[in-house]
């Protein structure tokens, strides 16, 4: 267990905690441990679900350590923000799914994490947005690139060019939260939906996560080819069988990930 980011495994779940108070800002150094947590776990075949979180009610990760900011160059800003995007498309490409669970504030870097997830659910006291621009810059960990892919794009745009921060209501509203949960209940719900997720054939969420993956980044027609060649390869599994095997017998199917 690393320092600053803690990692709990219940069964087939992961529950990976970041663990910097008060406000579990990213640093560097927190990024390195998030990095080398995410690639571990991806090699580990008995983890099918992971949950993400904050330690503490008050922040979900507050943002990225400003005192980092002042020595920023065009050289060293570059290096920095490709870090991030680096890290946080390991989340994204993770080979299972992968569940935010927002508690407090998630700003800049933090909602930027949130949104590498798979699945947000946020607490009623949760507080999100990409303040960026009051600070002389913009989001440079992929907000500028998820955000516009998850939201209305105009609604997308006016967060990122005001900075405004929105409540979990709103975010719930414009469809950046896929849960709202009372505050303190969002690692319990994060557990709820990765029990649905785990009952299911962990080769297919694998594959359909990555067809949905893929998908976006093609257009429908090449999409259905990705689509289409994914089914066929999950054809031929035993996990399939078993799953049109079980229904049949009118029983719970018991897959073994083969």
């Amino acid at each position: 267990m690393s320092e600053k980011v803690q990692v709990t495994k219940e069964d087939k779940l992961a529950v990976v905690t970041i663990n910097r108070p008060p406000v579990n800002a990213l640093n560097q150094e927190v990024l390195d441990e998030l990095e080398k947590v995410i690639e571990g776990l991806s090699k580990e075949e008995d983890v099918r679900t992971v949950i993400i979180t904050g330690v503490g009610e008050k922040a979900f990760v507050a943002g990225a350590d400003i005192g980092e900011f002042p020595s920023l160059t065009s050289a060293n800003g570059e290096k920095l923000s490709r870090r991030g995007q680096q890290v946080f498309q390991k989340i994204a490409d993770f080979p299972a799914p992968v569940i935010a669970a927002v508690n407090g504030f998630a700003l800049g870097g933090g909602l930027e994490l949130a949104l590498a997830c798979d699945i947000r659910v946020m607490a009623k006291n949760a507080k999100v947005g990409l303040p960026e621009v009051t600070l002389g810059i913009f989001p440079g960990y992929a907000g500028t690139q998820r955000l516009p892919r998850l939201i209305p794009s105009s609604k997308a745009r006016e967060l990122i060019f005001t900075g405004e921060m929105i409540d979990a209501e709103e975010a719930y509203k414009i469809g950046l939260a896929d849960h709202l949960v009372e505050e303190g209940q969002a690692v319990d719900k994060a557990h709820e939906i990765a029990g649905k997720i785990l009952k299911a054939g962990p080769i297919a969420i694998r594959l359909a996560k990555q067809a949905v993956n893929k998908g976006l980044e093609q257009t429908l027609e090449e999409g259905q080819e990705t689509e289409a060649s994914l089914f066929a390869s999950l054809c031929d599994t035993e996990d399939q069988k078993e799953g049109a095997k079980a229904f049949l017998e009118k029983r719970k199917p018991e897959f073994k990930g083969r």
